[in-house]
């Protein structure tokens, strides 16, 4: 089966590929020395991976499912540059397809255990349909609406005569006396007690008829909550056997179960993610990774806003505790290539805390902290055990206030630029009232995937994201917020605008909408796949340049600004 490919079937050996920084590290500490050690993400291999997108696009075999895709650039002990490519997990049900690197071996060690268990959870499966389907179901609750219907029509009329009788005994009261009247109130409590005894009859009937309906769901309802836990067990010793089985090699040539790597416990699909199926591969193939990329294709997942196009770091609960060993044996990467600055500037690198990658931070004192963020990082942890890497949580590990750190504004995962932090509440209240106020001014540069007839002036669009399409926002004059955004053309170049922004509100993804959208300029940003950018790009081309703020405390103005990085 071929698995290695040549450079030449993704990208033109002619094609251009930016010079930049990586955008993305891969890295652990290797068990033995403790040396950290970094595998890149870097353009040249973002731009492979963008050709796969485009092969994946073709076909509809990979559109069926959402998952993750990977590539690793390997050099060959010849020095000859060759590309594998991983998916996660099983594709369309199954682990091994022509030109893919196979899954981890182990699997093959419990494939008759796989095969048994994996027969049971589907009998698991359909019986649990059955008794969810159960004719029983339907008819309890078919028999139960029309009895509470005749019990509230009863009711009704029971009220009725109550209130007949009512105004009967006030008028009897006024003209019987004596025995007439003892009687006649007899008669009336009489007709109070048959109306009671109807009622109650028919409750008897109701219970008589629907109490073999009830057993027959209440032992149903026993008989689903045995099978699911039984389903639970059986999924957690075929997870446990596989991760015993499962052997995984690094570049000293060591070979440890997944078990042995994680004794902690391990999360479902440990594993069978792309970079261990990769940097495995490479390493029992004695092929030396160069570089790495991970990204998203077909429909978002359930449980997580993935994009499709989008690129992703290591997965904090199932890759990320790998990375140590599955690196181990490989030369340390040379020093980080992102910019270093003087003058009070300094870029904190916390490897040693466990977090990854490079905050470079522009601009501290005892109040606050301003960062150029990098793309592809979130500002703040987002919602899921995948989502926790960002700038304010790699601080927080690193500075020993880093705890009472808090995000005044934020800036999209994919977009680089200045990111303002506050390092107590006070300060943090003050500069998040200047934000409402707009008293703060912020400068964006952009890159647009295509030429612009206007050179300046302001997008006045209100926007509004669509609570089932998260975190997809457009234009909606009903619903939308009002937002603005000021920009001006400062160069052209073939088919590409360079643009500045002003935004006067701060609406999720304003920019990105109010370049996109045909009411705005019409042109998506380089590389917004998410607003139609078609055309290859290493990144988002977005960057925060500049802010200028009030210091709370200093009471003077400061104003920040950093190089464009594209």
């Amino acid at each position: 089966m071929v698995v290695l490919h040549t450079l030449s079937d993704f990208i033109d050996c002619n094609h251009a590929v930016s010079n930049s920084s990586p955008s993305y590290y891969y890295q652990g500490h290797c068990p033995q020395t403790g040396e950290l050690l970094k595998l890149p993400r870097t353009p040249l291999v973002e731009a492979i991976a963008y050709h796969l997108m485009q092969q994946l696009a073709s076909d509809e075999l990979y559109s069926r499912e959402g998952k993750m895709y990977g590539i690793l650039l390997v050099e060959l002990p010849s020095g000859e540059q060759r590309i594998l490519k991983a998916f996660s997990g099983l594709l369309n049900g199954c682990s091994v397809l022509e030109g893919w690197v196979p899954p981890i071996p182990g699997r093959d060690e419990v494939a008759l255990d796989e095969a048994r268990t994996l027969a049971e959870l589907d009998a698991i499966k359909q019986e649990l349909i059955t008794l969810k389907q159960l004719p029983e179901r339907q008819q309890y609750a078919t028999l139960s609406r029309e009895f509470e219907l005749g019990l509230q029509q009863i009711s009704d009329r029971h009220q009725d005569r109550k209130r007949q009788r009512h105004t009967q005994r006030q008028v009897l009261s006024e003209t019987l006396t004596a025995e007439a009247l003892t009687t006649a109130l007899e008669q009336l409590e009489e007709e109070s007690r048959r109306d009671g005894i109807e009622r109650r009859q028919l409750k008897r009937r109701r219970d008589e008829v629907l109490q073999p309906f009830k057993q027959i769901i209440d032992n149903a309802d026993i008989r689903m909550q045995e099978l699911r836990q039984r389903r639970k067990e059986l999924s957690r010793q075929l997870q446990a056997q596989m991760h015993a089985a499962y052997s995984l090699m690094n570049f000293f040539g060591q070979s440890r179960s997944l078990q042995q790597l994680m004794p902690e416990g391990l999360p479902t699909g440990t594993g069978e993610c792309c970079a261990p199926k990769l940097l495995h591969y490479a390493a029992t193939h004695n092929l030396k990774p160069l570089a790495i990329a991970e990204f998203w294709w077909g429909p978002s997942s359930n449980n997580q806003d993935k994009i499709p196009g989008e690129f992703y770091g290591a997965c904090v609960e199932r890759c990320q505790p790998l990375m140590g060993f599955l690196l181990s044996g490989l030369e340390p990467n040379p020093p980080d290539s992102f910019p270093r600055r003087e003058g009070g500037v300094r870029s904190l690198t916390p490897y040693s805390r466990g977090v990854w990658g490079e905050v470079p931070i522009l601009y501290e004192d005892e109040w606050l902290i301003v960062v150029n963020k990098p793309p592809g990082l979130l500002s703040v942890p987002g919602r899921y055990r995948d989502t926790q890497d960002s700038v304010l949580s790699r601080l927080r590990h690193l500075l020993p206030d880093g705890m009472a750190l808090t995000a005044v504004h934020r800036l999209d995962q994919q977009t680089s630029g200045i990111l303002l932090l506050a390092r107590d509440r006070q300060t943090y209240s003050q500069l998040s009232q200047q934000f409402q106020q707009q008293q703060v001014c912020k400068i964006y540069e952009a890159v647009l995937s295509g030429t612009v007839t206007i050179n300046q002036g302001v997008i006045d669009l209100p926007l509004w994201g669509d609570p089932q399409n998260r975190p997809y926002q457009k234009v909606n004059w009903q619903y939308g917020k009002p937002s603005l955004t000021k920009f001006q053309i400062i160069g052209k170049q073939e088919n590409y605008t360079r643009i500045e922004f002003i935004p006067l509100t701060g609406r999720t993804h304003q920019l990105r909408v109010h370049a996109a959208d045909p009411q705005g300029l019409g042109v998506a940003i380089l590389g917004d796949r998410l607003y139609g950018c078609c055309a290859g790009a290493s990144r988002l081309h977005l960057h925060a340049r500049e802010l200028s703020f009030e210091h709370p405390q200093l009471g003077e103005r400061l104003h920040l600004h950093t190089q464009t990085p594209f």
